[in-house]
């Protein structure tokens, strides 16, 4: 990370209010059976139902089929509840892994969100853990937070923090020594990884394999400020657990090339040449299928290499008027948050000075390039998790997970491969996959519940929820997560929501603010 970039991050990220004690959600119960769902375990495994599930305090510790569609229960088949049992029936109901958020912002002091409504805004929509890539609040604090998480002392997922390379340290890293001795630091004072930004090979390598000798994980963007010397493969072999967006892919792809070709004008503090520009890479880089992007491709399958895309967070580069517009801009977008992205010189995200239906139509091709190698990456049996990098580029947290969902969806993931990427390998990709990540028996109950089949319409996930006709011909909402389960505690996920209108109303009356789209508040 540059000094300047350092400056700016730390800057727009600093200590956000802490979580108020819980006072929602029901459990852990001593044995809790929710009985009848149909259950899509997160292996990749197709539906099967009906399916009661057997959780004792917050473990799982029975899975039983109990009869077949459309005919009754086999009640003999049933676990045995006894007056110290709470039984949820949900027959019909989908039942899933709670969803895993692999590049997950808390917020921070520029976007004036408290960490409650952050919080409840992912737990409404399912995500139940979620990796902090920056800790930018500090890591005392993400910490604090963690810990009191980890004891469901409020409503929030599981917190695991990923420190930004080189944060806390009394002078620049700019040797081997160095970045080794901050990385074991780093350990000691109870980081889960770091995030790396960039900086000169000889510190990357140093800093990148002796985290991974110390048993930490680790995810980076890869910079323009650096890519040109030190890109994804150089990351990847030097022990990097996983990517962030794409950067340093396509420099790992060139052929005909070293360097991006920038504008000669281009400056890298304009976050309009650093995006417009950013939109015309994946042209530059090899063709799909060809030998040099297949020996690349290759080559991070055999280092294991975790692809973490969040393509959400780049989609109003392709269509600025459908990310600006989305519906729950109006009842859940904390107004300092929208000022956050609407657009200016300053704020990380906001760089709308003159974005154009040209620039528009290049980064619709390089979703497309980009798309087709994520897509082989999995199929060829590679990692590919589901990350938002929500709070930026009119991206909400908890909305901007589903719609990451989605996108996987449109790159060409079956719905259950992208369930897949949501679940068990996110934890795979967090070292968590004995605890979390699949619904089976020994692991931690987390779990999205929802009335509607997921596999059919993602938008059920989403907490304004999908559009259908009624047989009165009248548009009608169905679906919306109906509970989510952490840890065996039940939570409303609807009323989760409703307490983020809230404190959005208060935000509002408190400020005399409305959502008023850019350019018409005259």
């Amino acid at each position: 990370m540059t000094a300047v970039f350092a400056v700016f991050a730390m800057s727009a990220f600093s200590q956000i209010e802490p979580a108020p004690d819980r006072s929602e959600g029901d459990g852990p119960y001593d044995k809790l059976i929710i009985r009848g769902v149909v259950l899509i375990d997160g292996t990749g495994a197709p539906p099967t139902g009906p399916v009661d599930i057997v959780v004792e305090k917050n473990k799982i510790t029975r899975i039983q089929q109990v009869g077949y569609p459309g005919l009754p229960i086999q009640e003999a088949r049933r676990p045995k509840a006894d007056e110290n049992t709470k039984v949820l029936d949900l027959e019909g109901y989908y039942l899933m892994p709670g969803f895993i958020d692999a590049h997950a912002h808390i917020g921070g002091r520029g976007q004036g969100t408290p960490a409650e409504y952050v919080y409840k805004l992912w737990m409404a929509h399912g995500v139940t853990t979620i990796r902090d890539p920056s800790a930018g609040n500090g890591l005392d604090w993400v910490l604090s937070e963690k810990k009191r998480s980890l004891a469901n002392e409020i409503v929030a997922p599981r917190l695991l923090a990923y420190t930004s390379f080189g944060q806390g340290a009394k002078e620049p890293i700019v040797t081997a020594e160095q970045a080794k001795a901050w990385v074991n630091e780093n350990k000691n004072k109870g980081a889960d990884g770091i995030k790396f930004f960039g900086a000169n090979p000889e510190v990357m390598e140093a800093a990148i394999s002796e985290n991974k000798r110390i048993g930490l994980r680790s995810a980076m963007h890869h910079q323009q400020l650096d890519v040109a010397r030190w890109n994804v493969l150089n990351s990847a072999r030097a022990g990097l657990t996983s990517m962030e967006h794409w950067y340093g892919l396509p420099e790992a792809l060139f052929e005909d090339r070293t360097i991006q070709d920038f504008r000669l004008d281009y400056n890298y503090q304009n976050e309009q040449h650093r995006f417009a520009e950013a939109g015309k890479l994946w042209k530059q880089a090899a063709a799909p299928y060809s030998e040099h992007w297949n020996n690349v491709m290759n080559e991070l399958l055999e280092l294991d290499f975790t692809l973490d895309p969040t393509f959400n967070i780049y989609e109003a580069n392709r269509d600025l008027m459908r990310a600006r517009t989305a519906e729950w801009h109006d009842t859940y977008t904390l107004p300092s948050l929208w000022r956050f992205y609407s657009p200016s010189r300053q704020s990380h995200g906001s760089y709308w000075f003159d974005w154009t239906t040209e620039e528009e139509l290049q980064w619709k091709e390089n979703y497309r390039l980009w798309m087709t190698f994520i897509n082989e990456y999995k199929n060829r049996g590679g990692r590919v998790t589901a990350g938002s990098d929500s709070g930026f580029i009119y991206q909400l947290y908890g909305f901007a997970y589903i719609r990451e969902l989605e996108l996987l969806r449109e790159a060409g993931f079956h719905p259950l491969e992208v369930i897949r990427s949501a679940t068990m390998y996110g934890a795979e990709a967090l070292g968590m996959e004995e605890s979390i990540g699949t619904v089976e028996v020994g692991k931690l109950a987390d779990f999205v519940i929802l009335e509607e089949n997921p596999l059919q319409n993602l938008k059920v996930l989403y907490g304004t929820g999908a559009i259908r006709i009624d047989e009165n011909n009248k548009p009608v909402r169905v679906g919306g997560v109906k509970y989510t389960v952490k840890d065996g505690i039940v939570y409303d996920a609807k009323k989760l929501l409703e307490d983020v209108k809230k404190i959005v109303d208060a935000a509002k009356a408190e400020e005399n603010a409305t959502i008023t789209q850019p350019g018409l508040d005259w």
